[in-house]
């Protein structure tokens, strides 16, 4: 009897796929690149040269992240060139807001069978992000791994690193009493709550329905790319007496605003303030959910707060108008009792 034969091809890993994948991104990545960047991918590894020179006591910031359950969004409506783009811009809003200025970016793509098309998609929109941003992208990893993935399903994860002078950190030390609480809009969900959104409007709508109120479809509402703040907040930082800055991510306004509030100092909200996007008034009540989940799972249409004195609100403010963002007084910290 004739021994069975097995390759890793049949067991579901084409190596040639992974090949082809790599050189057919080479130019995309290459366009993210500038002086500093010693390699194009394929390497084992990434060389970035930064120029120092401007700094005294230069401190290197990384971050790493997700895209999440708005994954199964993206699977749904068969769109990869927005999830990319979010990964890119949440990790660097991360760093942005301790002061850094982002570097360089790595990304980690895995999958069950690696379909070229969706691949270079989501890849297109590593780039993307990248140019905008003006990161490079010096590396990453593609795996496939059959057993683990479903067919079409990926997962995502991205690195980001960045410098900043270390007595230009902004870490929130000095925020203090009646510090004053200014919100900048979200683009939509961001990368937050997908679980929470997809059990509640899927139990009711298809993907692809058209919602008056939202003006838009469900999935083009759901793929909107998470908000980079990176221009913005590198224009507010200028500021005398700006305290500090929360990307509004998982756990809410309150949960992440809280990270970089010294000992001693909560937080008083003034929901009311600015008007939510009608997408959260139509999960919160399509799906019963009560107010503290609310804030607890989303950003409700504030994707970054800038904490400052009260002496610089207006300044704050027209700046933020000048760079073509409306900002909004949300509150103030007070003192725990």
């Amino acid at each position: 009897m004739k021994k069975k034969t097995f390759t890793y091809k049949d067991s579901g890993v084409d190596i040639r796929a992974g090949e082809e994948l790599v050189h057919s991104i080479k130019d995309l990545v290459k366009d993210t690149h500038g002086v500093e960047v010693l390699s194009n991918i394929g390497g084992f590894g990434g060389f970035f040269k930064p120029n120092l020179t401007t700094f005294k006591n230069p401190v290197f910031v990384s971050s790493v992240d997700g895209v999440g359950t708005k994954l199964i969004v993206a699977y749904k409506a068969q769109k990869y060139d927005t999830v990319g783009q979010d990964l890119v811009n949440h990790c660097i809003n991360d760093i942005a807001v301790c002061g850094a200025t982002p570097l360089f970016f790595l990304d980690y793509f895995s999958t069950g069978k690696l379909e070229q098309k969706t691949s270079v998609e989501v890849i297109k929109g590593f780039t993307t992000a990248c140019r905008e941003n003006n990161v490079a992208l010096i590396g990453g990893e593609t795996a496939e791994m059959p057993d683990i993935y479903k067919p079409g399903e990926f997962d995502l994860a991205g690195t980001i690193v960045g410098i900043v002078d270390e007595n230009e950190i902004i870490n929130g030390d000095q925020i203090k009493e009646d510090s004053i609480l200014i919100g900048f809009k979200s683009s939509g969900l961001h990368t937050n709550g997908y679980s929470l959104a997809r059990n509640v409007l899927f139990s009711t709508y298809k993907i692809d329905d058209y919602i008056n109120e939202l003006g838009t479809t469900l999935s083009e509402e759901l793929l909107k790319v998470h908000k980079s703040y990176l221009g913005l907040i590198t224009e507010l930082k200028k500021i005398n007496n700006v305290q500090g800055f929360s990307h509004i991510t998982g756990g809410g306004i309150i949960g992440n605003t809280k990270r970089i509030i010294p000992n001693g100092l909560g937080l008083d909200l003034k929901w009311d303030s600015w008007e939510r996007p009608f997408i959260y008034s139509l999960i919160q009540d399509l799906g019963n959910v009560p107010e503290e989940d609310m804030r607890l799972t989303f950003n409700l249409g504030i994707g970054l707060i800038a904490i400052v004195d009260k002496s610089i609100v207006n300044k704050v403010l027209e700046t933020a108008e000048k760079f073509g963002e409306t900002g909004y007084e949300i509150g103030r910290v007070k003192k725990n009792q």
